[in-house]
């Protein structure tokens, strides 16, 4: 079958991938001049499997008044005249329940775990370089009782099989040396040691090129102006040009991986209800100075819930969730806190005044869960609102869809789209 895959993201060239492998004729829309340039151009660079834990959790909705009325809180709520995004909001509450918490956090870590073996797999069979390291990823507490609460969930959902390790202070310095110089700021931490780091938009570069030499077409440049139908059948896809002019690309089917765009692209199809709102974070990329005194890890600081990965000689840090904010301009304040926090952790480690700001928009859903699957027109499937976690679970989500444009079930339990 021929296929369009709308977006060239991380999430769009996976697809593309395992689209191709399955036999398809793929061809990739992508307005930008080239792949993950925009959501997975500077992201956390964790594929964090068994840590990812739902925003939407029983103790959020405490926590929303003072964080949504604080501008440097880790979570801000920008409201606009939008019945979607106040709906949005009202199901992201509703999802912050203990049952739904404890069904999106299993099922996220499915995605995850089934995510992170394709990557591998997929790593070994390409020989795929992109800064990757396989340390594990640390989250580790400044606050004794927040420790305490993290350690006896993480004793309970180990005994399910998610791969978290209660580590005392000494346990995680032992883990990740760099952290000495804030030994005592340390109560403990939980480790998951077979997560990993690496640079997303190096990968998706990479694995577009060897998915154009084995035959998918990549027509960047390209903005997507509406999907076509006819009856209960997309048609084609009718696209802009760079140079002007417009064009319809024909099609058997079609894929919409196109983040926080997804759902006006839907909408005039009919295709209503799907829940996904940018939420803007911020990145900081700094060289290394000293290789010594770096981290080598993935680390979180959960009192500031800020990310970090180390990736080649470069140390990523991300932070904040600005949600409904569709702009993508820097905060410096907000980006230079994260600079000064790599250097609060490891001092003399990172080279500040070289480091490079960046903002993106996250696509998320209330639930954290993202949409993979069919859509109610039979040739007409998504892949899209992974969130946080689009790096994470970006091999999982194109190889599920794919063994479903196969007529197989994915060998996950995971609530696809279109399967319920």
């Amino acid at each position: 079958m021929d296929f369009l895959v709308l977006g060239a993201g991380v999430i769009g060239v996976t697809t593309a991938w395992y689209l191709r492998a399955q036999g398809h004729d793929v061809r990739v829309v992508e307005r930008q001049p080239g792949p993950a340039l925009e959501t997975s151009f500077a992201n956390a660079g964790q594929v964090a499997a068994h840590i990812s834990e739902p925003w939407a959790n029983p103790q959020t909705p405490r926590m929303l008044p003072k964080w949504l009325l604080a501008d440097d809180a880790p979570l801000v709520w920008h409201p606009r005249a939008s019945l979607t995004q106040w709906r949005w909001l009202a199901q992201f509450l509703r999802e912050c329940s203990a049952q739904r918490y404890g069904r999106n956090l299993v099922h996220l870590a499915n995605i995850g775990l089934y995510s992170r073996t394709a990557l591998k797999e997929l790593r070994r069979e390409l020989g795929l370089s992109y800064d990757q390291r396989e340390g594990g990823i640390l989250l580790f507490h400044r606050d004794p009782a927040q420790f305490e609460r993290a350690a006896a969930a993480a004793k309970r959902l180990a005994a399910r099989g998610f791969e978290r390790e209660v580590k005392t202070r000494d346990e995680c310095l032992a883990i990740e040396p760099a952290l000495a110089p804030i030994r005592d700021h340390i109560v403990g931490g939980i480790y998951s040691a077979h997560d990993e780091t690496g640079d997303a938009q190096q990968f998706s570069n990479a694995l577009a090129r060897i998915c154009a030499e084995r035959g998918v077409a990549f027509d960047y440049g390209t903005k997507i102006v509406r999907i076509a139908a006819e009856g209960d059948r997309v048609t084609g896809v009718e696209v802009e040009r760079a140079g002007g002019g417009r064009d319809v690309l024909r099609a058997g089917a079609c894929v919409v991986a196109l983040g926080c765009a997804t759902p006006a692209m839907l909408k005039p199809l009919g295709i209503g209800g799907i829940a996904i709102q940018p939420v803007k974070g911020y990145s900081v990329t700094v060289p290394i100075a000293d290789e010594k005194r770096a981290f080598g890890i993935g680390l979180h600081d959960v009192s500031k819930k800020m990310a970090f990965a180390r990736l080649g000689m470069r140390l990523r840090g991300t932070s904040t969730a600005e949600i409904g904010a569709f702009d993508t301009t820097v905060n410096e304040r907000r980006c230079k806190a994260l600079v000064d926090h790599i250097d609060w952790m490891t001092p003399g480690a990172g080279r500040a005044q070289e480091a490079t700001y960046w903002a993106g928009l996250r696509p998320m859903t209330p639930s954290n869960i993202p949409y993979v699957g069919r859509t109610r027109i039979g040739n007409l499937y998504i892949n899209a609102g992974h969130g946080t976690v689009g790096w994470t679970q970006s091999c999982g989500s194109a190889k599920a869809l794919a063994e479903i444009v196969g007529g197989r079930r994915p060998a996950l339990d995971f609530p696809f789209a279109g399967m319920e």
